[in-house]
């Protein structure tokens, strides 16, 4: 991009603060150019110029190769830079083994890689990264996370001896991986992972509903902030726990926004959000192709948007409740909603 028609395109975007910004949104992370219509931003301390919507390879699952390798040029070709698999994602590492291939028609230099790892322990944590290396076809990962934290106790495993964090610290000295993460759905497991170690990246639920509802994410994103960890969000487009017996377009574990415009609005809010560098859509082609979108009219969130999103929010029954709740008695993990797909459930995929 010209050097004019990218200051144009921030200065546009910096523009909408002084139309009014809600103070709890006002401290959106800068926009540090535009790409393809897609703003970047710097993922913290990494100085990695990140797409703030990155794609989802769970979306890759039930998809053929062919309409993979579609999806995925079709996005960086929208300036998405940043994608993001599990080995955990689809049946048998669905999603990993169809992003692999997907890739060998970009160029590995203009684009990140993340990936995560289920694994608590050391020879588990081997075991996974090397495999997801090879099926991702490359030789290091930009982010490599421990994914999908609930309970404290995990994040101490993982760092006990024997734990996933030796591997994941020695694949760093060997260049395997470049910087270091986790995703979380409980704030108590987020928070003693932040308390462990200086990760570079925190995964976590940033979404209106659980943020005007009950607050949730805003201890962790203090934390994350006292760190200077990037956070990604995850979930900004949830639009509340599905009801008994409801028919949803795009049937999951919890109810999506569909209509753009909303889209649009609930991405603005999870972006401008302190510390927020990138989101991710739910694990659909055609959300993640309507997050993108979201991405390319972004700009900070009003008061305007602020006042939208609480009246949407009301009433609309939280997803992380329950497992929140469940780790703050000491008990085990309990899946929201045991009736419903959930994307880290092994027998989601069974």
């Amino acid at each position: 991009m010209k050097r004019r028609s990218f200051l144009k395109a921030v200065g546009g975007i910096a523009g909408t603060v002084a139309a009014g910004v809600a103070p709890a949104l006002s401290r959106a992370e800068p926009i540090v150019a535009v790409e393809q219509g897609m703003p970047k931003r710097v993922l913290g301390r990494t100085g990695l110029k990140a797409s703030i919507v990155g794609f989802s390879g769970l979306a890759l699952r039930e998809n053929s190769q062919e309409r993979c390798n579609d999806a995925v040029r079709h996005a960086f070709e929208r300036g998405v830079n940043y994608f993001d698999v599990a080995p955990a994602y689809g049946k048998d590492g669905e999603c990993e083994t169809k992003l692999g291939p997907a890739l060998q028609q970009l160029n590995r230099q203009q684009l990140y890689l993340a990936c995560k790892t289920k694994k608590r322990d050391k020879e588990g944590c081997r075991e996974e990264l090397e495999r997801s290396l090879a099926r991702l076809k490359t030789d290091y990962f930009d982010v490599y996370q421990l994914h999908h934290l609930v309970k404290p106790a995990e994040v101490q495993q993982a760092f006990g001896p024997g734990g996933a964090m030796e591997t994941v610290l020695k694949a760093r000295e060997k260049g395997q991986i470049r910087f270091i993460g986790f995703s979380a759905h409980t704030t108590k497991a987020a928070m003693e992972a932040l308390r462990s170690f200086d990760f570079d990246t925190v995964m976590f639920p940033m979404n209106y509903v659980e943020y005007f509802t009950r607050d949730f994410g805003k201890e962790v994103l203090r934390a994350a902030g006292e760190k200077k960890a990037a956070v990604l969000a995850i979930k900004p487009m949830h639009s509340g726990a599905p009801k008994p017996g409801e028919e949803m377009k795009h049937p999951w574990w919890y109810r999506s926004l569909e209509e753009q415009e909303e889209i649009n609005m609930a991405w603005r809010f999870s972006l401008s959000l302190p510390g927020v560098v990138t989101g991710f859509a739910p694990g659909y082609l055609d959300l993640v192709d309507r997050a993108i979108t979201a991405g390319h009219s972004y700009r900070p969130a009003t008061e305007a948007d602020h006042t939208k999103l609480q009246a949407m929010a009301a009433g609309q029954g939280s997803i992380f409740k329950r497992e929140e709740d469940s780790v703050a008695m000491g008990r085990g993990y309990e899946s929201p909603y045991p009736h419903r797909p959930h994307e880290h459930d092994p027998e989601m995929w069974a």
